[in-house]
């Protein structure tokens, strides 16, 4: 067969790019496997006292972000510790109450806000990681740095290896 050499290596690139592909997303997996791979919790957001007042002087409240995380299943509970009245999206949080806002989809949204200064809040809502994602992730960049990787060994590196082989027949 005359090209058994070069389906061989596509084959064992193919192998390689899959291989470090697992390395690298199994990697960043673990990093972020506390926020993402996980059941649905309970996650407690507190308005802290004077942060109304905070926000009329121009100040930003140094504990509320400006972006938050969420995946499908939380729960947000808003406690109010202010002395004012508080609005984030659908939900109205009076002074000393709180509220729950339940996650059920993927998606990404801006509230409006009146606990932070921008006046809005954005929540992304992303899907829990599963098997089927990982090994989906593993494949999408496997398999393209695979026949990238093919693609360099058999035409950079293959030739530059006959001819050097062929260079030592001839000496």
């Amino acid at each position: 067969m005359k090209y058994r050499h070069e389906i061989l290596y596509v084959a064992a690139s193919l192998f390689v790019g899959i291989l470090l592909a697992l390395i690298m997303t199994e990697a960043t997996y673990r990093f972020q496997i506390k926020s993402q791979d996980r059941d649905g919790k309970q996650l407690r957001l507190v308005i802290p006292l004077g942060t109304a007042d905070l926000i009329m002087a121009g100040g930003a409240s140094p504990v509320i972000p400006g972006d938050m995380t969420f995946v499908v299943g939380d729960v947000l509970v808003v406690e109010n510790q202010d002395n004012v009245d508080h609005q984030l999206g659908p939900l109205f949080i009076p002074k000393g109450a709180n509220a729950k806002l339940v996650f059920t989809k993927s998606e990404n949204l801006a509230y409006a806000c009146t606990f932070t200064p921008e006046k809005y809040l954005g929540l992304e809502v992303k899907l829990p990681l599963t098997i089927s994602t990982r090994i989906t992730g593993i494949l999408s960049a496997g398999i393209p740095m695979g026949m990238l990787i093919a693609l360099y060994v058999v035409f950079a590196i293959r030739p530059g290896l006959k001819k050097e082989a062929e260079m030592k027949e001839v000496s």
